[in-house]
């Protein structure tokens, strides 16, 4: 490693990757969705500020080789200047299935967090259920773990860095994988919220195993269904039987005006129901569009 004028090593150059995965961003902060934003917070409020930027010059360089995310725990290599890549992992605590369990259920209790999810989005209120149940979503100061097999002495070294820049670019394009590092998989997890709303097949994750990123297994009925009412006699509820049971408090705020207007059809499950061979899905989501766009005129 060569000597510079001033008495300090010089950083020899790092030997150029074909084929590496580059960062989408060219210039600037890395990550542009609230949950990717809020995981580069957390590492630039705690992290070496030039080292970070080392680490976004190798991120956008192509320098890190592969990215394998599972539960708890993203492994990488990272080629620097020497022959050989370096090994990169970041851990940090995944839940087990009593603990997701609880948190299946706490989303399942919120309607519209449950018809977001389900329909692909994050809703940013999702942090405060995740707190609720005692159990944070985003590792804080000292909740990730961190190694990289370069000699470097600081920390997070560039590569390191670099890896958790394209990390956040990844919880960009997916925000489920937020979700997966701490041990619940997409599928398996709309699966559990689906289940709420469709008579109770499967929907509890309670007493199942963490594998592969998914909960698996378990039974009984935990996560109260989205549409359970109480059979009440129409004589004994004549005096109430249009009013909406709730008061305002518990009704909420009005539902997120940025919602897809087809939010509903999207959230519950499809009726097998056809007209002129058309699933009824596909005739209904044009109208919701139309009476949200005269909604909105």
């Amino acid at each position: 490693m060569p000597v510079g004028r001033d008495g300090w090593f010089e950083a020899a150059r790092p030997i150029r990757v074909e084929g590496g995965i580059k960062a989408r961003s060219k210039r600037g902060s890395i990550g542009e969705q609230w949950w990717s934003r809020r995981f580069i917070d957390i590492l630039e409020r705690v992290c070496d500020a030039g080292r970070l930027s080392r680490g976004r010059a190798y991120a956008r360089r192509g320098q890190v080789l592969d990215l394998d995310l599972g539960p708890g725990l993203v492994k990488a290599r990272v080629q620097g200047s020497r022959p050989e890549p370096y090994d990169v992992s970041v851990r940090i605590t995944a839940y087990g299935a009593r603990e997701w369990a609880g948190l299946v259920e706490a989303l399942a209790a919120q309607a519209l967090h449950r018809a977001k999810l389900l329909a692909g989005e994050m809703p940013p209120e999702i942090e405060d259920v995740f707190s609720g149940c005692g159990l944070p979503l985003f590792p804080g100061e000292r909740g990730l773990d961190m190694a990289c097999s370069c000699p470097d002495w600081g920390f997070p070294c560039k590569h390191l860095s670099a890896v958790l820049y394209l990390l956040a670019e990844a919880f960009d394009g997916d925000p489920f994988l937020v979700l997966a590092w701490r041990g619940m998989g997409r599928e398996v997890l709309l699966d559990a919220l689906r289940a709420t709303g469709g008579g109770g097949h499967g929907g509890d994750v309670q007493g199942g195993r963490v594998q592969g990123g998914l909960v698996h297994g378990g039974s009984g009925g935990g996560i109260p269904e989205l549409l359970d009412v109480a059979d009440v006699p129409f004589a004994e509820r004549i005096g109430d039987f249009y009013e909406s049971g709730a008061s305002p408090a518990r009704l909420g705020p009005p539902a997120d005006p940025g919602s897809p207007p087809d939010l509903l059809l999207r959230a519950l499950d499809p009726p097998q129901v056809k007209a002129r061979h058309i699933p009824l899905l596909d005739l209904l989501r044009p109208a919701y569009r139309t009476l949200a766009a005269e909604e909105n005129e």
